[in-house]
């Protein structure tokens, strides 16, 4: 995100980062707790985001589990529509839920320890900020992101289990038959978190472009040994496609 934020901010972009709830020190904001099925209110904010620019073009890139949340963003824009909205562009995005957490407690220990630790501290944070409210001290012996997500569930969210909350992001099949502004996913083959086989069944309208590469691993795309990505590049090449993007625009990233 902060690559490509500066790569686009350089070439005359106005950018916005957005951070869910919980997200980027985020915490004391807002009493709720983040979960992946708040697409209402983060849809909302990128409306409020573009009402802000007047008549510039606007995009919205998101990587991982940010562009979930870009590519249901780009569904609802045919009947709650984002002004001036022009692309839509989603990095390794996550398009089922159960498979990805399945995959990444299965998989290389680094990812696992990495996610759960991640989640831990933010929960830590917010019983911290909130402790009349979170108690989360029966979840800091789970090893798994499915043994916190199955014991989490049922005591602070409206979904009493897994199964009936990942169905509220998973974006599989032919749910963009209806897509009303173009969008551009990107994913590898080769991306350790997200079955690439999802993306190769994916059924959408003119405006669904799915780009699958054989290398890239998740959100990487790496052009050497540096390790600079190639994904800006593209990025900007498809926003410049998108007509009226000219030297700026606002891009909101996630």
């Amino acid at each position: 995100m902060m690559t490509t934020g500066g790569f686009f901010y350089r070439q005359g972009f106005d950018i916005f980062r957005l951070n869910f709830r919980d997200h980027g020190d985020s915490h004391h904001l807002n009493e709720g707790l983040f979960n992946s099925s708040l697409i209402e209110e983060t849809h909302r904010a990128a409306q409020n985001i573009a009402d802000m620019q007047g008549n510039l073009p606007f995009f919205i890139v998101g990587f991982s589990l940010g562009g979930n949340f870009a590519m249901r963003m780009a569904l609802r824009h045919g009947s709650h529509p984002i002004r001036n909205l022009r692309q839509v562009v989603a990095i390794s995005p996550v398009l089922d839920p159960r498979k990805a957490t399945d995959a990444m407690d299965r998989g290389l220990f680094v990812y696992r320890s990495y996610f759960v630790k991640k989640w831990k501290r933010s929960l830590r944070k917010k019983q911290s900020l909130f402790p009349r409210r979170y108690n989360f001290d029966f979840l800091m012996k789970c090893e798994t992101l499915m043994e916190i997500t199955d014991r989490i569930l049922p005591r602070y969210s409206s979904y009493p289990t897994a199964e009936e909350y990942f169905r509220t992001y998973t974006l599989t099949g032919r749910r963009f038959i209806e897509l009303s502004v173009p969008l551009l996913v990107l994913t590898a083959a080769d991306d350790p978190i997200i079955p690439v086989e999802d993306f190769r069944e994916l059924e959408g309208n003119h405006h669904l472009r799915v780009q699958v590469e054989r290398y890239g691993g998740h959100c990487g795309f790496l052009q050497d040994y540096r390790l600079r990505s190639w994904s800006p590049d593209l990025i900007h090449d498809v926003l410049l496609r998108s007509g009226e993007a000219g030297r700026g625009g606002e891009i909101g990233i996630g």
